[in-house]
């Protein structure tokens, strides 16, 4: 029940929705469900919305929230495992606020 981060590239030629199409730039796996344990014991709004069996996809208008909620959790954990993996999230949640046309996707199994 893993939540994996997925940073996408979005293109959509034309003007049709059904021409969206998503290109995979990074992900940062969550083999280990320590994400998904994360976000579910997170008391922080967008972090605690993360469904561990569905998709939340992120655009980056909603960045500066998560990188900050990413940060603070990084700051209360005592964890090694933690501490890297939310280090690895925060750095594409920065990607996704500077590159454009690109989207997070919280991707639960």
């Amino acid at each position: 029940m893993g939540v994996d981060v997925v940073l996408k590239q979005v293109s959509r030629p034309g003007t049709s929705s059904k021409r969206r199409r998503l290109t995979q730039l990074d992900i940062v796996p969550d083999t280990d469900d320590v994400f998904a344990r994360i976000c579910e014991r997170s008391k922080l709004p967008m972090l605690s919305r993360v469904d561990p069996y569905g998709d939340l996809i992120l655009t980056a208008a909603e960045m500066p929230q998560l990188l900050e909620e990413v940060e603070t959790e990084r700051k209360l954990t005592t964890d090694d495992q933690e501490r890297v993996l939310l280090a690895a999230v925060h750095h594409l949640g920065e990607r996704c606020s500077t590159e454009p046309y690109t989207e997070l996707h919280l991707q639960g199994d």
